[in-house]
């Protein structure tokens, strides 16, 4: 039967003309809704992130199982020589997928999310709300040593991002949508919604109040809810045996706080050490193999260092932690106390080693993750030495999930987060105490070492930091580069005055004229007002040359200031205007009134309801 192609082609558009008078009344009740119940449709719409960030979540941690139980676990499959060219076929895919699908940099997810706050007006593209999910599985699932918690964090604020995008809203409620979003993401992943508050608060930096306290905690709460639903009541740890808090053991989780203080500063140092060592390649596919190969060959040695580490957290809370060793070469010395812990200390710091490998050679995971996995292991360790001794005894399992919160405390910069995301995936808060006590000390000896986190160094060098302070993040999030005024004209220091008077005032409606020398390096400027009184004097015209009205600035500004300094810059010269150079060349003038109504435009952002 032929099919008439114009009767489709009617069809078809009918059908497209009907969807679109539906979406406009669909907006025109949203609208209305949100006009008359303001309140009521942000509790809504953050209901509506939860549900689709805990969704999120529960499809990232099943694709990334079943990646993993697709490659490793078939048929009872064991690590062997194969399993090194796993992590970098795992890369390969994430980089391709990436730049031939994704086209954009979804690298460091926290990272981006907080960018995105400070640079970009809180816009997320849409495609961040799915990219990081099948990148991630593409890194993790065939072994990549890192978390997902990074990327569901930035899928998680994209959704937010977007639907306040789609709703045509400020930019405080795209900033809140995202900390929904976030906190929705990190609820879901872990179950623990307390936590994911507090990491909004702590880490992605938004105003504590009751208006951004009640759509946050809506969105966290909906998040683990859908986690609950859709794969059970288990927490992380819930096997996880505590022994009673003893007041008598306060100096060792002291010693574990500075510990984990000083394992952070490497973490972070050997982060970005291997970083910037693979940043100076330009072949992305070279980067891939050569870390994927890498992490393969580090797995293949050290087996628990396969993902997330979770599995191995396990291992060492359960009745068996030499379990940790299996399909490892050495795991025939596992009943010897002394080689696990020597075993334990390669994974410590290789660990490290490891999960830079995979992010730095174009594989997408976070830190979350390691940083868990790695603070477990020294926690551990740090109780079966002090066991050794037979100097006292400490409870191993205690122990090992405060070093967690330490080591994540002193990495992120987020003690509070640390301590409640693990008083909550344990299912109690018997180790508040402990908690407490460790990850604020890890925090204070990292701060005092490296005033940045994992997530803030870079931002920090691309002045991209974002602060509670409203005065300040409006400063930094100002654009400048696009106040700063160009269309002035430019004349020769050899021009003379009478040229100068007679052809170029004239043709010109501006009262600053810039002073270039022959080779076109700036020497000043000419302000129109200020030759009032010679241009009365004719009989000085002859005697007078360009040089001697050439007015020069109090200061310049250079490209390279951060907006903070340029701040500083006009407070101190009490100038109304001042010209921005770079290498001797005039760029433009920059005008304390635009930077000052600019200022202001934003501070309206930030305090509109």
């Amino acid at each position: 039967m032929k099919i008439n192609q114009s009767i489709l082609k009617k069809y078809f558009e009918s059908y497209w003309d009907s969807i679109k008078k539906l979406r406009v009344k669909y907006n025109i009740v949203i609208r209305k809704f949100r006009n008359q119940n303001p309140q009521a449709f942000i509790y809504l719409a953050s209901t509506l992130i939860g549900i689709i960030g805990g969704i999120s979540a529960v499809i990232l941690k099943n694709l990334v199982s079943l990646t993993e139980e697709l490659i490793y676990h078939n048929k009872n499959f064991n690590f062997n020589y194969w399993t090194i060219f796993f992590p970098t076929i795992g890369i390969i895919l994430t980089v391709i997928f990436i730049k031939y699908w994704v086209k954009l940099d979804i690298s460091h997810g926290v990272e981006k999310v907080l960018s995105a706050i400070s640079k970009k007006r809180s816009i997320i593209d849409k495609k961040n709300t799915y990219s990081s999910i099948i990148a991630s599985c593409l890194t993790i699932g065939f072994g990549g040593s890192v978390g997902t918690e990074a990327p569901i964090v930035y899928t998680g604020a994209a959704i937010g991002s977007n639907i306040a995008q789609e709703f045509k809203l400020n930019l405080k409620l795209r900033t809140l949508f995202i900390a929904c979003g976030c906190s929705a993401a990190i609820a879901g992943i872990f179950k623990a919604p307390i936590a994911a508050i507090i990491f909004s608060l702590e880490v992605i930096m938004i105003d504590l109040s009751m208006w951004s306290l009640i759509p946050i905690l809506i969105s966290s709460t909906t998040g683990a809810l859908i986690s609950y639903f859709l794969l059970g009541d288990n927490i992380s740890f819930y096997f996880a045996i505590f022994e009673p808090f003893d007041k008598s053991k306060i100096p060792y989780y002291i010693i574990l706080g500075v510990i984990c203080g000083f394992f952070s500063l490497y973490f972070i140092k050997i982060g970005r050490l291997i970083e910037k060592k693979f940043s100076t390649s330009k072949s992305i596919y070279l980067k891939a193999i050569l870390g994927g190969l890498a992490v393969g060959i580090l797995i293949f040695i050290f087996p628990p260092l396969f993902g997330e580490g979770y599995i191995g957290l396990q291992h060492l809370m359960s009745s068996h932690p030499e379990s940790i060793a299996k399909n490892s070469f050495f795991y025939i010395l596992r009943e010897n106390d002394y080689f696990l812990i020597l075993f334990l200390v390669g994974i410590l710091f290789i660990k490290v080693v490891a999960s830079s490998f995979t992010t730095s050679s174009g594989g997408i995971g976070g830190v979350f993750a390691p940083a868990l996995f790695t603070g477990g292991i020294l926690g551990f360790v740090f109780t079966k030495i002090i066991n050794l001794t037979s100097f006292t005894k400490l409870s191993e399992h205690n122990f090992t999930l405060v070093g967690m919160a330490g080591v994540m405390a002193g990495i992120m910069h987020a003690p509070m987060t640390s301590i409640f995301l693990i008083a909550e995936i344990t299912g109690g808060y018997s180790l508040l105490f402990p908690l407490i006590i460790t990850s604020t000390i890890a925090y204070l000896v990292k701060y005092h070492f490296d005033k940045h986190s994992v997530y803030t160094y870079n931002l920090k060098r691309n002045n991209e930091m974002i602060t509670h302070n409203k005065d300040k993040e409006a400063i930094r999030r100002m654009n400048i580069k696009n106040l700063i005024e160009k269309n002035f004209v430019k004349i020769s220091l050899s021009l003379s005055f009478s040229e100068f008077i007679n052809e170029i005032i004239p043709s010109s409606s501006k009262k600053f004229f810039i002073v270039e020398d022959s080779d076109q390096k700036f020497k000043g400027y000419i302000i129109l007002d200020d030759l009032i009184n010679i241009l009365l004097h004719k009989e000085r015209y002859d005697s007078l040359h360009i040089v001697d009205l050439i007015t020069q600035p109090s200061e310049c500004i250079s490209l390279l200031d951060d907006n903070e300094t340029i701040f500083r810059v006009f407070d101190k010269s009490k100038s109304l205007y001042l010209p921005v150079v770079e290498n001797d060349q005039f760029i433009g003038m920059l005008s304390k009134s635009k930077l000052l109504d600019n200022y202001r435009k934003l501070i309206v952002d930030f305090s509109e309801d």
